[in-house]
This record gives structure tokens, sequence and C-alpha cells, in this order.
């Protein structure tokens, strides 16, 4: 089994004894150096074969988001986890800018951190399990304050008149089968041309045909 060899980044001395102890207890992972701060971590990278950097966001002299972009310039192959208490998607979404390959919350450390270790030697992205879960509500909030039907505007009517134009009726025949005008039926098109920032009636027919238009219901 193919060992690799760790080093660690954190302010916290006693922090990181409970981290070595629990990765310790792998028999294919080593911790092969211990650092406090940024510039550290980078002068240990330029002289030591390492395969992974768990650090911290929040460190001297130099953050772990940018310690995380400078190792990856020294070594581009290293995996870099991050291990920190910011439960705060801005954070993960900087640090994976920066290189990170992983994102763990500390609170989470003890039962989840020998599976996102192993996880990003593989190859694979790993973010902590009570992150991702709000990653996907703020994916869903935002999907849905920005999702807007098609029809997000029109009246009924419009609606029905659009229906008709998809089906490729004149506005003649529009006013026949609604019964009204064909002054009127010219009236809903421009109100819905301009409802849909379309230009020209060729335009609001290629619209309605490619959303859908011709299966809506009256």
């Amino acid at each position: 089994m193919k060992s690799y060899h760790i080093l660690l980044a954190d302010d916290h001395v006693m922090f990181r004894q409970g981290i070595k102890k629990i990765i310790e207890e792998s028999n294919n992972l080593k911790i092969v150096g211990e650092v406090g701060n940024g510039l550290e971590l980078l002068e240990f990278l330029k002289n030591h074969p390492v395969d992974m950097v768990i650090l911290d966001i929040s460190m001297p002299d130099m953050r772990g988001i940018e310690a995380t972009r400078e190792a990856k310039i020294i070594r581009p192959d290293i995996k870099v986890l991050i291990l920190t208490m910011h439960k705060n998607t801005e954070y993960l979404q900087h640090s994976i800018k920066a290189g990170a390959d992983g994102y763990l919350i500390k609170e989470e450390s003890d039962t989840e951190l020998v599976t996102a270790i192993n996880k990003v030697l593989q190859g694979d992205r790993y973010i902590s399990h009570a992150l991702s879960l709000e990653l996907a509500d703020d994916f869903l909030r935002k999907g849905r304050k920005d999702f807007k039907q098609p029809f997000d505007g029109l009246t009924i009517r419009e609606r029905e008149v659009l229906k008709l134009i998809a089906e490729g009726k004149s506005s003649r025949g529009i006013a026949e089968l609604l019964f009204i005008s064909p002054r009127t039926a010219e009236h809903h098109r421009a109100n819905i041309r301009k409802k849909l920032n379309l230009q020209s009636t060729a335009d609001l027919t290629k619209h309605a045909i490619k959303m859908g238009y011709t299966g809506i219901n009256s």
C-alpha cells in the first residue's frame, strides 16, 4: 500500500496534535511536518516532498487561501485540504478558486477527516457534508429566485394569442377563433412582442415555437 506524506498547517498546536493522532491511525498516511503559518508552509514545500497539505484559512503571516494558491505554484500536483472553522460558502468558493481540492469544517474533523483525505488523494473533490447541504439549499433558493416561467407578465388572453401565433394563425384567423376584431388581435401581438422584447412577428413566431407554446392550454 502506497504511503502518503502529509503536511499540517495550523497555528494551534493542540489542534494539530489532535489531527495528527486521527490521521496516523491510518497505515498509509504519514505526517511529515507541522507548521504554524503560511510562510512556513511554503518554505517547507520548497525543501520536502509532500503529497498533501491540510491547512487552516485563518493563519498568521499568510492566510490559508493565499497559501493554497502559492502552494499550487510550488508543487502543482500537491493536494490541498482546507480544514477550518469557517462554515461559510463564500470562503469555500474562494478556496476552490485558489486551488483547494477539499474543504472540511473543523467540528466534523473527527468523523469526516480520513474520508476527506482519501477522497482528495484519489483525485476527487471533497466538501464538508454540512456545507454541501447548505450549498444545495443556496442553489435551490437561487434557482427559485432566478427562474421565470416563459409566460410571466402575459395575460391569459395574450397566452391564447401566443399559442395561436405558434400554430401559424394570422391576425384574422386569431380574431375569428377568439371572437375578437383583427385590430384587437394585432394589439395583442404588439403587447406580446413588447413584453418578450421581440422586434418582429417572425421573431415572435420563432420564439413561441422554440419555447413550446403550441402545447399550452388556453
